[in-house]
């Protein structure tokens, strides 16, 4: 593979990690099969929050129609049109969440992904953080096991309690007591720059002191969550810093694009040149969380056992 060019920084070595198109915030104004086509345009893989609208199996065709990879999505977080961001941390939703494990792995397994994301919640009212933990463990712990049958990587995200108040896992310290809790190898944190940065925190050392438990990688500039190049992130010294690791996996692309009209994903692409990533970065050595063994003490729900194509 040829060298990756940064204009700011020379030549580099090729990355070792995939660049994944974010279809449920890019080129929204098209239906979710149309995004695919577009997204093939510039990227080699996709990600998507919730794609249950449309079924597996007509993704999946699409997807190789195209020579996409698609290589992450949620489970199942609620009512999310409704402003829900999340139930895995719900004492009182722990069936609901457990149903949603079962249909998630099936989209899984139908489109070849190689992880799911699990997005924890807020603190429900009434219900301490000590309990909103303690449900969130138990429940990563029946995903995981269902994960660790068919060889899917689990993931947990940190997301910020600036845009969302009150959420659990605001931060990836608070995200790592949580893994370590499980006590799963193939649970890992779903590092996304915008969510640390928005807390305050500088994405780069904050990725030199994390990236050995990073299993799937998004980013937006801050503040904004727009384009990078478009706010304050430091792109390129994530970028060497991430080389620095030799971390490899998928890096998802996760923004809203500054322009909201028609084809403003299309427009607001240069960031991908700019930072000399260009299509050769889909070069990717593995996925990092990938294990067939379950976590010890974990079991799942009678809603979520069902049969996995």
């Amino acid at each position: 593979m040829p060298a990756v060019v940064d204009p700011r920084r020379g030549v580099r070595p090729a990355a070792r990690w995939g660049l994944a198109a974010n279809i449920s915030l890019l080129f929204a104004e098209r239906p979710l099969l149309q995004r695919l086509d577009a997204a093939a345009a510039g990227f080699v893989a996709v990600e998507c929050q919730f794609p249950y609208a449309v079924p597996a199996q007509a993704l999946a065709d699409r997807c190789a129609q195209l020579g996409l990879r698609w290589v992450l999505h949620n489970l199942p977080a609620g009512d999310w049109a409704a402003g829900e961001r999340g139930i895995a941390c719900h004492p009182q939703r722990v069936a609901e969440f457990r149903a949603g494990i079962g249909p998630a792995l099936d989209y899984a397994c139908t489109l070849q992904a190689p992880q799911v994301n699990v997005i924890a919640g807020g603190v429900p009212a009434g219900v301490t953080r000590t309990q909103a933990l303690s449900t969130l463990v138990d429940n990563l712990r029946a995903a995981a096991e269902a994960c660790a049958r068919f060889g899917i990587g689990l993931r947990l995200e940190a997301i910020n309690s600036v845009d969302i108040p009150g959420f659990l896992v605001d931060r990836v310290e608070v995200a790592w007591e949580v893994i370590e809790r499980v006590g799963w190898d193939g649970l890992r944190l779903q590092f996304d720059a915008y969510h640390v940065a928005r807390m305050g925190q500088d994405p780069v050392p904050c990725w030199r002191q994390c990236h050995a438990r990073v299993g799937h990688v998004q980013w937006a500039d801050c503040p904004g969550r727009h384009e990078p190049g478009s706010a304050a992130v430091d792109f390129s010294g994530l970028l060497a810093a991430m080389d620095e690791s030799r971390w490899s996996g998928w890096v998802g692309a996760e923004y809203v694009p500054a322009d909201p009209a028609p084809g403003g994903t299309e427009r607001g692409l240069g960031w991908i040149e700019a930072l000399g990533l260009g299509r050769a970065c889909a070069g990717v050595a593995g996925v990092h969380g990938q294990t067939d063994k379950a976590p010890a003490g974990a079991a799942m729900g009678p809603t979520s056992a069902r049969r996995i194509r």
